[in-house]
């Protein structure tokens, strides 16, 4: 038997543009469902750094204070080791902003602080355990979506569907609009290893010579990126466990004592790297915001926050329409023409980043030398400002506008 629902708006994902998305909208008065295909949101190896241009957001919206309750490291400076050199690379203490740190949170923290906060709007609805199929059409317009839940089948009818369902999209691909890729040559494996007193501060990451090592502090434990070049996994088990612990321990010699850790390469995951965006955000009835129309490298941490922009100019733009009826696809189009921009910026300079700095493979010169760049930055503090800038806020950082309930 299949469940049938009605609602204004449907959200395909229930991850950070996606939970955003519907929280704004329901703030506004605007009906809303959320489908989220997993039964929670204790996923590893995702993303949790959240940049001052969210945090501003969440002052803007009242739940700042509530919000750094929340378990979280507070980082105002982001150093870097460079062959072998510590370097200060972004100093957030300047922004303007009410909070002047990027605050690490576990992804999971952050999406189950907003259903909370969603959930106390009566026109709210998440759906947990609902992967969605395919859409519905009429004509050739989107009217909502075919999901699979454990009681069945699932058709959600709605004025607009939001597709906020990540990389892999269902929405994209069943909609069938055009995505450009844009090659990078390198994957990252995620693994995680135990955190001990002494070890250093957070850092954004050790770098030699086109090799790079992130470590991202999770409290009791280190969650580690480590960038290898695009295909080589399957090179690199060949080379052994061993090698490979080997490895690790060249960029941060004080986790020789624990690298045994990795111990199975089960507890190694990959994360193939990509960057790509849709050429048409939209189509009559569906638009697509965050990964769903532009998947991002993981350099900078910045696909999280772009992706929380993404849905407050989503709501900004669309919410007192969505009050009253539905949108066309020209209102659809004013949400790409506003952060289109902004995407194409910070892909172009990860594409930047990947093809020429953090390619995965060793490069030629001597084990102190330092690039010019981050030269300036070690001899010239106040240059730490504009890395500060675009890391935290990004370009064109949007603030919350949209309507109130009716």
């Amino acid at each position: 038997m299949v469940e049938r629902l009605q609602t204004r708006c449907v959200i395909v994902g229930g991850g950070p543009a996606g939970m955003m998305a519907g929280y704004l909208l329901a703030r506004a008065g605007v009906p809303v469902a959320v489908l989220e295909k997993h039964p929670d949101f204790n996923r590893d190896f995702r993303g949790d750094t959240i940049h001052p241009s969210t945090l501003e957001l969440m002052h803007e919206l009242g739940l700042l204070d509530e919000f750094l309750k929340q378990p979280h490291q507070e980082v105002r400076e982001l150093r870097a080791v460079v062959n072998g050199q510590a370097v200060p690379v972004a100093d957030f203490r300047k922004l303007p902003t009410h909070c002047k740190f990027i605050a690490f949170m576990p992804q999971w923290d952050f999406l189950n602080f907003l259903a909370s906060h969603a959930k106390r709007f009566p026109t709210f609805q998440l759906h947990m355990e609902a992967e969605v199929v395919d859409l519905l059409m009429e004509d050739s317009r989107v009217i909502g979506v075919r999901a699979k839940t454990p009681q069945g089948e699932l058709e959600v009818h709605a004025d607009l569907v939001i597709g906020a369902d990540g990389r892999h999209s269902t929405t994209q691909t069943r909609a069938g609009l055009e995505q450009l890729q844009f090659g990078v040559p390198i994957d990252v494996l995620w693994m995680r290893i135990s955190k001990r007193q002494g070890d250093p501060k957070q850092t954004l990451g050790f770098f030699e010579h086109g090799k790079l090592l992130v470590l991202l502090d999770r409290d009791d434990y280190w969650q580690c990126g480590f960038v290898i070049p695009k295909g080589q996994f399957d090179e690199i088990k060949a080379r052994g466990l061993t090698q490979f612990q080997n490895d690790i321990v060249s960029f941060a010699g004080f986790l020789r004592d624990r690298v045994a850790e990795l111990d199975d390469w089960s507890k190694i995951k990959l994360l193939t790297v990509q960057v790509s965006r849709l050429r048409d955000w939209c189509s009559e009835g569906l638009l697509c915001i965050g990964d769903s129309a532009h998947a991002m490298s993981p350099a900078g941490g910045v696909g999280i926050n772009l992706a929380i922009q993404d849905a407050v100019a989503t709501a900004n733009l669309l919410a007192e329409k969505l009050q009253s009826g539905p949108v066309h696809v020209d209102d659809l189009r004013t949400v790409q023409a506003r952060r289109e921009w902004p995407t194409r910026l910070i892909q172009g300079m990860q594409i930047f980043i990947h093809r020429r700095v953090v390619t995965g493979r060793a490069s030629d010169g001597k084990k102190t030398s330092l690039p010019f760049v981050l030269r300036l930055l070690k001899w010239f503090p106040i240059l730490r400002r504009l890395p500060a800038r675009f890391i935290g806020m990004g370009p064109r950082p949007e603030h919350f506008r949209s309507p109130t309930a009716k």
